[in-house]
This record gives C-alpha cells, sequence and structure tokens, in this order.
C-alpha cells in the first residue's frame, strides 16, 4: 500500500514540475544553442578558451561556428570538447564555397560538424537575377560535395534577396531553383521581418528547406523594409523584448520541422542581452 501511494505522488511531482533544458512552462523544445560570433569582441579581447568558459557558465551545449580564431580547426575542437560544448553548424565563407567546396568538408568534418553554411553571398547591390542564378550553381555544387562527407549545406538568408522578381522574389527563386535534397537554409528571423518579410508565412511555404534558425530580435520602433542586409547593431534586443512575435514564429518553426536553433546577438551588450535571451526560452509559451 504504502509503494503505491509513493509511486502516485512521484506521479503527480512529475506531471506538476517543470520539464528540464528548455525552460519551465515552456512550449519551446529547442535544441537551443549559440551562434559564437555573438562574443567575437570578447574572443578578440578575453581570449579563445575563457569566453568559452562563459558560454558553458551559461549553460549552453550546442554551438555554431564563425571560424576558429586563427588556431587549427583540430585545436579549436578540443577546446570545444573539453568543456562539453558541442560544434553543430558553422557559416563559412561564399568565396571558399565558390573555389573549392571539398576543402570546406574537410575542414568541417575536422571539427565535426553536422551543417555547414554561407552567412553572406558576395555581390553587388541590388542582388538581380544574374547573381541569384550564379549563387544557385554554387550552392547546387557545394551541397554535393557536402553531402559525400555527410554534412548538410545551408544558405543564411541576410535581407538583400528580398528584391521583388516576378510573382514573388529572389529568395524564392533562389530556394525554389536549388536541389531540394543537397541545399538547405537558416532562418535568421531578424533578416526577415527586417527587409519586411514574414517569417511564419515562409516557414510554411518552404517548410522541408530549413534546418536552423537565428534568434535574434529587432529593437521595438525600427523601420522595416529595408534590402540592405545592414543595420546598427545595437537594434539588437533580447528575445521578446523587440518586435518579433515569437509564439507563432516558434510555433510555425516547430511545424517546419527546424532542426537547431542559435541564439545570435551582435549588439554590444551581448553579455548582458544573451543570458536574459535563455531565460525568454524558458518561459515562452504558444
Amino acid at each position: 500500500m504504502k509503494n503505491t501511494v509513493l509511486i502516485t505522488m512521484l506521479a503527480v511531482l512529475a506531471f506538476a514540475l517543470p520539464s528540464c533544458g528548455t525552460g519551465e512552462r515552456s512550449s519551446f523544445e529547442g535544441p537551443v544553442g549559440l551562434q559564437l560570433y555573438s562574443l567575437r569582441a570578447e574572443f578578440a579581447s578575453a581570449g579563445v578558451e575563457p569566453t568559452l568558459d562563459k558560454v558553458k557558465a551559461w549553460g549552453i551545449k550546442y554551438v555554431e561556428l564563425a571560424g576558429t580564431y586563427n588556431l587549427p580547426a583540430e585545436t579549436f575542437k578540443a577546446m570545444l570538447d573539453a568543456r562539453g560544448l558541442v560544434p553543430i553548424s558553422g557559416h563559412f565563407p561564399y568565396s571558399r564555397f565558390k573555389s573549392d567546396p571539398a576543402s570546406v568538408a574537410k575542414d568541417a568534418k575536422a571539427l565535426g560538424l553536422k551543417y555547414a553554411g554561407v552567412a553572406w553571398v558576395d555581390h553587388q547591390d541590388p542582388w538581380d537575377e544574374k547573381q541569384v542564378r550564379e549563387a544557385i550553381g554554387v550552392f547546387n555544387k557545394a551541397g554535393e560535395a557536402l553531402a559525400k562527407e555527410g554534412i548538410t549545406f545551408f544558405d543564411h538568408l541576410h535581407g538583400y534577396e528580398f528584391q521583388p522578381y516576378g510573382s514573388g522574389t529572389l529568395a524564392d527563386m533562389l530556394i525554389s531553383e536549388t536541389n531540394k535534397d543537397t541545399v538547405f537554409f537558416q532562418m535568421d528571423v531578424f533578416w526577415i521581418v527586417f527587409p519586411g518579410q514574414d517569417p511564419v508565412k515562409l516557414l510554411d511555404k518552404y517548410s522541408s528547406r530549413w534546418v536552423s534558425m537565428h534568434l535574434k530580435d529587432l529593437r521595438k520602433g525600427v523601420a522595416t523594409g529595408s534590402l540592405s542586409g545592414h543595420t546598427d547593431v545595437k537594434n539588437d534586443v533580447t528575445l521578446g523584448t523587440g518586435q518579433m512575435d515569437w509564439p507563432k514564429i516558434l510555433a510555425a518553426a516547430k511545424r517546419a520541422g527546424v532542426k537547431y536553433y542559435f541564439i545570435e546577438d551582435e549588439s554590444p551588450d551581448s553579455l548582458t542581452q544573451i543570458p536574459l535571451s535563455l531565460k525568454f526560452l524558458k518561459q515562452v509559451d504558444f
């Protein structure tokens, strides 16, 4: 009888208590990580290992890379491993994918990455059909080269891709005409909202193509509609304090099967804002 009562009490407590990892009473299941570019100033001033110690102290497990800070891939990977930080994804220069995608695949494999992608396509403004078609060719070749090594290629949209084209935009052309089996995309929510696009509609429209997401909020009052791909980094604010409708966006991302979420905070206040953004994700409900 006592055992039965004890089991019943434990079951009630398990149901009532918040789940571990993603936060109390939160619908957001992640997995969430950090784009290390957020701490570029700290890597330069404090050094690599002290900065990685800070990432670990925040309770972050997964990271996305933007270089290895002049360290060999194997050395940087060992530093991550020593702190239990798991490198999932990385950004590499477009020029490398264009000239030698096999070398990117080799470096990505040495770092233990699942995903390797482009953060910015070198181009002349405004982006036009000719430049898009060149990028399509580069992406298709890169996707094929990385797939041979078991790595998924992606492109990170950055806002300038939304030039009008036909009944849609050049981004529609880019997504539609790249190989759906080897070329995927990373949605940076900031760089979807800032140019005046709807992240929910894009997640639903191309649901099979989004593999990861940058969680980044846009300061309230900042005008949208610019296709420049640039704005003041101070417009990056703590998640939940800006313009984004996170419950709707995260629900759509879940429907689309987004696999990894990375906080990216480019502001000079990133050291303060990142922990607050993590706290927000532990509470957001949808």
